[in-house]
């Protein structure tokens, strides 16, 4: 199982990223997709989960109406869309697949910054 995250960066805030997971070494389709995130001295928080169809969707409430998670089947790829962000927003961004009730999988995360 590879995750492979692309896309952070150095924003201003009210800006936009588009953060992309490439996926590989299981049947992609079949498995919810979710990004997580971790800022410095906190723990790592769920940010958003879609399901494996992407017809379902949950938000942690602080990026709700802000952030849209989307997924390409074709392309093994899921995507983080984030506007309007904020520097409270400032982590480093984790793409997360669960396997089995024991087995996750993450990818190396990237890092994104807001500021001024």
């Amino acid at each position: 199982v590879q995750l492979v995250e692309s896309g952070g960066g150095l924003v201003q805030p009210g800006g936009s990223l588009r953060l992309s997971c490439a996926a590989s070494g299981f049947t992609f389709t079949r498995y919810r997709m979710s990004w997580y995130r971790q800022a410095p001295g906190q723990e790592r928080e769920l940010v958003a989960t879609i399901g494996s169809t992407g017809g379902s969707t949950n938000y942690v409430d602080s990026v709700k109406g802000r952030f849209t998670i989307s997924r390409d089947n074709a392309k093994n790829t899921v995507y983080l869309q984030m506007n309007s962000l904020r520097p409270e927003d400032t982590a480093v961004y984790y793409c997360n697949v669960r396997l089995t009730f024991s087995l996750d999988y993450w990818g190396q995360g990237t890092q994104v910054t807001v500021s001024s």
